[in-house]
């Protein structure tokens, strides 16, 4: 099977698993039910997936990979940082907050052994985080930025962008946000990061 027509089969299971995984949970959505919902051969779940935690990890490094391609592109255009992080603020959450992210979390929620929350720790904080921490370093080499005098930049960011939005998500207790409510909101935690990150002014030479 040519790779594209690959690509294109695995993000059909995907989406099937997904289908499962919103019904059953984590632990009712088997590699033989998504195999069986999907049409597909168990041969085939097994030779691309390895096991079920390979088809979660699959699918939570898809859901985080508009994140990783926009932080990416930003990059290759040089963009100025603030505008940058801002940017890759608006993409994370719509990613963190969608459906699919909810949905992941609310089964590792549910998932006693812990195997999903391991798959949702290296397919995404683990795999988006250093990429961020990298436009966050980039700003304090041009000065546009200055670490916090507490704690480290990332999880700031990441505590001011998202807070505990995904968690009253996943709960229940905050609707999906609209394109427009995820842009109002990055406006005011990049302006919060800003002021908490910003860099010393230069002692005047008069």
């Amino acid at each position: 099977m040519r790779e594209d027509k690959k690509q294109a089969r695995m993000r059909e299971i995907e989406a099937t698993a997904y289908d499962l995984l919103a019904r059953n949970g984590y632990d009712g959505t088997s590699m033989l039910a998504v195999a069986k919902a999907a049409r597909a051969s168990n041969e085939t779940m097994y030779r691309w997936y390895g096991d079920k935690n390979g088809l979660f990890l699959s699918m939570v490094r898809q859901n985080a990979r508009a994140v990783r391609e926009a932080m990416e592109a930003l990059s290759q255009a040089d963009a100025p940082p603030l505008e940058a992080l801002e940017e890759i603020a608006k993409v994370l959450s719509g990613m963190l907050l969608g459906e699919r992210a909810i949905a992941l979390n609310r089964a590792a929620a549910a998932d006693a052994s812990g195997a999903l929350g391991a798959a949702l720790l290296a397919g995404g904080r683990a795999e988006v985080l250093p990429l961020i921490e990298e436009f966050l370093a980039r700003a304090v080499r041009k000065g546009v930025l200055a670490p916090p005098q507490e704690g480290k930049m990332a999880p700031l960011f990441m505590h001011l962008v998202i807070g505990d939005q995904q968690i009253r998500r996943a709960i229940g207790g905050l609707p999906p946000p609209a394109a427009k409510e995820v842009r109002a909101h990055v406006k005011v935690a990049m302006a919060q990061f800003r002021r908490l990150c910003a860099p010393a002014k230069s002692a005047d030479p008069g």
